[in-house]
């Protein structure tokens, strides 16, 4: 669609992997408290099925001491400094049940169809070029029966945040995120794929701007949007 391509072209892999880079020296001082009844809330649900969880965007790893050692945990960021403070918090904690950390492309994933029982990203869609190929990468990788998590900002329909938020957008775009993005479209995504499903939608704090989305794969074999 032509929104979309308009997404495309506004937010690029390189814009994001500066900004992050600016972000990883101060984002758990920032970001740390903002963001953790969302981080707490993903786990919760990640942990629902629990086994092997793939957290897409993992940035510094704060949520990776959140879960419970019977996971076995997989982080993936594209931000390097951001990893390189991940690596750093896995080590003092001694989080032997983490199986991996790696610089990778969300829209490119380094594993085999059907790894993982859980994809979690938190505060991520809507920083990546293309969510659309991005959520079909997460399907990709996941088995049948499991679940995508999303914690995220959502744009308002209507009214004056709406107005904001596109006001704002082109700033955003620069830090490194699309604060305009609207629910709809991830509807759109589900009904273009076929092969998933909306569990969950979930307002969370602060004042309801974040979702939890809960996205179950059907069973089968992996269908990519048409």
């Amino acid at each position: 669609m032509a929104g979309q391509e308009r997404d495309k072209d506004e937010l690029d892999k390189d814009t994001v992997a500066k900004a992050y880079a600016r972000w990883a020296p101060v984002y758990d001082l920032v970001f740390g408290s903002v963001f953790e009844r969302g981080r707490k809330a993903s786990i919760a649900a990640a942990e629902r099925i629990g086994g092997r969880i793939l957290e897409v965007g993992v940035g510094t790893g704060l949520s990776l001491p959140e879960y419970r050692w019977t996971n076995r945990l997989t982080g993936v960021d594209l931000s390097a400094p951001m990893l390189r403070k991940a690596k750093a918090r896995v080590a003092e904690h001694r989080l032997t049940n983490v199986d991996g950390l790696a610089v990778m492309d969300a829209q490119h994933l380094g594993f085999q169809d059907g790894a993982f029982d859980v994809v979690v990203a938190q505060y991520v869609i809507t920083a990546v070029p293309d969510p659309e190929a991005t959520l079909n990468e997460f399907v990709r990788v996941l088995r049948p029966g499991g679940e995508i998590i999303l914690v995220n900002h959502l744009g308002a329909e209507t009214g004056l945040r709406a107005a904001i938020e596109q006001w704002f957008a082109p700033l955003a775009r620069r830090l490194g995120w699309r604060p305009e993005f609207r629910w709809e479209r991830l509807e759109r995504w589900v009904a273009a794929h076929g092969g998933v499903k909306v569990i969950e939608r979930r307002p969370m704090p602060p004042l309801g701007h974040f979702s939890l989305i809960r996205f179950g794969r059907l069973g089968g074999e992996f269908a990519a949007a048409g």
